[in-house]
């Protein structure tokens, strides 16, 4: 089963449930996995080495990283750049209102602009029907 790493800032994720929901859903429906790192994993303030070896692990274990970078993100950033070193697929999504990201962009080897979860997961299935 393939499978795909969300990469999405920590602080922010609380603002995307159902865009992540609608996500999770069509992976279901495509018998794909899908990995909400900061949905699976916590780490106290000093275990940041600790967080990015796991994280780099489950990137190494994933088919392609998406990044949600509606609000910006160091952290979703360096995952980018990692994926992008490994030579691994990448989807930049970001709203159609979001400040546009031209280095995730630049990095990214799909760019999905959307409005609303239904915009997103439409966009997404056409998309992973190419990655599977």
């Amino acid at each position: 089963m393939k499978k795909g790493y969300l990469a999405i800032s920590y602080s922010n994720r609380p603002l995307f449930d159902n865009e992540i929901e609608s996500l999770k859903k069509l992976f279901k429906n495509n018998d794909l996995e899908l990995l909400v790192f900061v949905d699976k994993y916590n780490f106290k303030a000093n275990q940041e080495k600790e967080m990015m070896k796991t994280a780099f692990d489950e990137i190494d274990n994933s088919d392609f990283l998406i990044a949600e970078l509606t609000t910006k993100s160091i952290g979703v950033g360096i995952e980018i750049g990692y994926a992008f070193a490994k030579k691994m697929p990448i989807i930049y999504l970001h709203k159609n209102n979001a400040v546009y990201s031209t280095t995730a962009s630049g990095s990214s080897t799909y760019n999905v602009e959307y409005g609303n979860e239904f915009d997103l997961y439409k966009s997404m299935e056409k998309l992973l029907a190419q990655l599977k």
